[in-house]
């Protein structure tokens, strides 16, 4: 008998009590096939209704109607008091002394010379450096050949791939027949001849009135002008001129070196303002249109009381104190049960599901639990610590 190696499986791979790989048969699963494209029949009709419906018209550009700008300038100078200047004015106040206390305190000339209890409690110790625990990183060389073997290159199976249809591209053809933009409004409505219809609108009639307009309001009856008295002008502090002579040279006037250059001549377009001498008509169709009525003041519409006022002295009491009648509380019964074991004679039935249905099975001893599992030889250990063995398994030879 001689012995026949296999490939190496890792000790994850061996174990039975807590791995999770488990091998499983990957069935490929069936690729539906497209259904090859069958073009329709016939000719597309790409007429809208809108196309039919639409009528084109020649479109002018609307001129701008707008009145000419009419610049109205005021001369001369606006002499107006605001009434803040004239309500406010100013106090004479004295500035308050500050209430700060005087400082007393005064540094120690005299070095500080007491110790801390840090400082007493404290005994120096000698230290001493700690011994280092960090690997040689000087790499460690296996005398074994390396294995390239990966479980992708001995599960995989190579499989011819199927050939990919390809799909013609079709060449546009236009349609030979003409195009119909009937559409099924223009099919269905043919028009009736009616009259048009009329206005319903009442005859304007311009309302005017000769009367003469006065000019005075209500506001201008209740307030009339009052006399303002003048700002009083705050007199100021005499200018008294510094003693010597001021020094106008600078780094600019010194170092500056003057060229003679001429002077821009401005680029400004001439003012196309027209001046027209015609006076100016105040006229508008608002004026026009809309005159002075003569109106009065119309009075308060106070309603009159209809609830008349109480007489007489307050009572104080309300409809509940009048109504409530007071009853007898009785204390309801309490239907709480007595709190008292109960004792049975009978054994205690200590039976469940679990025992019941429950098959003991034989434990097997996990193969991983072994320094060298049965039937398998170590061959090595990766990098990242995982044990490989390979198993064998024994053959007959032929006579």
């Amino acid at each position: 008998m001689r012995a026949e190696s296999m490939r190496s499986r890792c000790l994850c791979q061996i174990c039975t009590c807590g791995s999770d790989y488990r091998p499983y048969e990957i069935v490929k699963q069936p690729r539906p096939v497209p259904e090859e494209y069958k073009p329709k029949q016939g000719a597309i009709d790409l007429g809208t209704t809108y196309k039919r419906d639409f009528n084109s018209y020649k479109v002018q550009p609307v001129a701008i109607v707008r009145p000419l700008e009419r610049k109205q300038v005021k001369r001369g100078k606006v002499d107006t008091v605001p009434t803040y200047k004239d309500d406010y004015r100013a106090w004479d106040i004295q500035k308050i002394d500050l209430y700060k206390p005087e400082q007393t305190y005064h540094p120690p000339t005299v070095k500080f010379g007491n110790s801390t209890t840090f400082q007493d409690d404290y005994v120096p110790q000698e230290i001493k450096p700690r011994q280092n625990f960090k690997p040689s990183p000087v790499a460690k060389c296996s005398t074994v050949p390396f294995n390239g073997d990966t479980s992708h290159r001995l599960d995989y199976v190579p499989y011819q791939l199927e050939f990919k249809f390809a799909r013609p591209k079709e060449v546009y053809k236009p349609t030979s027949q003409p195009f119909e933009d009937l559409t099924t409004h223009r099919y269905d409505f043919q028009g009736l001849v009616g009259e048009t219809a009329k206005i319903c609108r009442p005859p304007y009639t311009r309302v005017t009135q000769n009367a003469h307009f006065e000019g005075s309001t209500e506001f201008r009856e209740s307030f009339q002008p009052w006399e303002i008295p003048p700002p009083e002008v705050k007199k100021l502090q005499e200018y008294v001129p510094p003693t010597g002579t001021m020094q106008l040279n600078s780094t600019s006037h010194l170092d500056y070196v003057p060229y003679q250059i001429k002077r821009v001549v401005p680029i400004r377009p001439v003012s196309q303002r027209r001046i027209n001498n015609f006076p100016f008509q105040g006229k508008s169709t608002t004026k026009e249109d809309f005159p002075a009525w003569e109106c009065c003041r119309q009075g308060l519409i106070k309603q009159q009381q209809q609830i008349p006022n109480p007489s007489g002295k307050f009572d104080g009491w309300s409809t509940f104190r009048s109504h409530y009648v007071p009853h007898e509380l009785v204390p309801t019964e309490s239907c709480k049960p007595a709190h008292a074991l109960f004792k049975s004679s009978a054994p205690f039935d200590d039976t469940t599901m679990y025992s019941i249905e429950y098959t003991p099975k034989k434990q097997e001893i996990c193969p991983a639990s072994y320094p060298s599992p049965p039937g398998y030889i170590f061959e090595n250990t990766n990098s990242r610590g995982h044990k490989f063995f390979r198993k064998i398994m024994p053959t007959v030879e032929a006579f």
